[in-house]
């Protein structure tokens, strides 16, 4: 009678039961997958043309997903008696203790799955979180990696999805919205500068054609402020782009006469 009450409550199976070559096999596969996945896959995005490149990338972390779940539900059972009594008892008990000692961890990871739904930030997206600024170069379960422009390569955790606001430039698209900002004396002529400015967009190199310039023209006590705003062909060329538009810009407003703006004007500037 004893017997049989410990026969029904037992969780694990006999060691014996167990092939643990099989279960070496599956635990070594299914890393072999992954890393197979995360390399040739960011292989893949800059082989094929540019338009592909992101969609191609934002498979990563779904693939990794999905192989890590097929990759639970064989582990489980080769270690325990299925049943459903054993299954609710077992992750009752591996999630409280798990959800105890890595209370932190654990929220990174459910925050990393939900951005598998959600999609705030995807491989690729040039984005801005706490005021670190920089391209996605990998989003893991638990963190994301962003390649910032000075080639610094920071790991932010998941779980900021919870607490910070996410600034997403690119949004999953190749178009890359940069402005480059130009502080003029008040006297000059709008008309000629704002057109001017035009021009220097429509001359450089890295120009997106097929998507709108703008010169946004705000006035200021100081004097006055204009946004060149245009889009650069690949997003990694904005720092490039920007400084394009700024040098020539400056040169251009130099030769019409244009005055920089001076926050304190001097008494020669009335």
């Amino acid at each position: 009678m004893n017997g049989e009450i410990i026969a029904d409550v037992a969780i694990f199976k006999h060691i014996a039961d167990i092939n643990f070559l099989h279960l070496a096999l599956l635990i070594v596969f299914a890393i072999v997958l992954i890393y197979v996945v995360q390399r040739l896959l960011p292989r893949i995005a800059e082989a094929v043309p540019s338009r592909f490149r992101l969609p191609v990338l934002s498979l990563i972390p779904v693939l990794r997903l999905i192989i890590l779940l097929v990759w639970i539900s064989l582990l489980v059972p080769m270690v325990i008696e299925p049943t459903v009594q054993n299954f609710v008892a077992f992750l009752g008990a591996a999630g409280l203790a798990i959800g105890f000692a890595l209370k932190d961890y654990l929220s990174s990871l459910i925050a990393g799955i939900v951005t598998v739904y959600e999609r705030p930030y995807r491989l690729g997206d040039w984005v801005k979180i706490e005021g670190v600024y920089g391209e996605v170069k990998s989003v893991g379960l638990r963190s994301l990696r962003v390649l910032t422009l000075d080639d610094t390569l920071v790991t932010i955790p998941h779980t900021k999805f919870w607490t910070t606001s996410i600034h997403n430039a690119s949004e999953g698209q190749r178009d890359l919205l940069c402005i480059a900002d130009y502080y003029l004396y008040p006297r000059h002529d709008g008309t000629m500068v704002r057109q001017k400015l035009l021009d220097v967009a429509l001359t450089s190199p890295y120009l997106q054609l097929n998507r709108p310039i703008a010169v946004d023209v705000v006035e200021k006590p100081w004097g006055t402020h204009y946004r060149l705003k245009a889009y650069p062909i690949d997003g990694r060329n904005q720092s490039e782009f920007v400084s394009d538009l700024t040098i020539r810009g400056k040169a251009t407003l130099l030769e019409i006469g244009a005055r920089p703006a001076l926050l304190e004007p001097g008494p020669e500037d009335g």
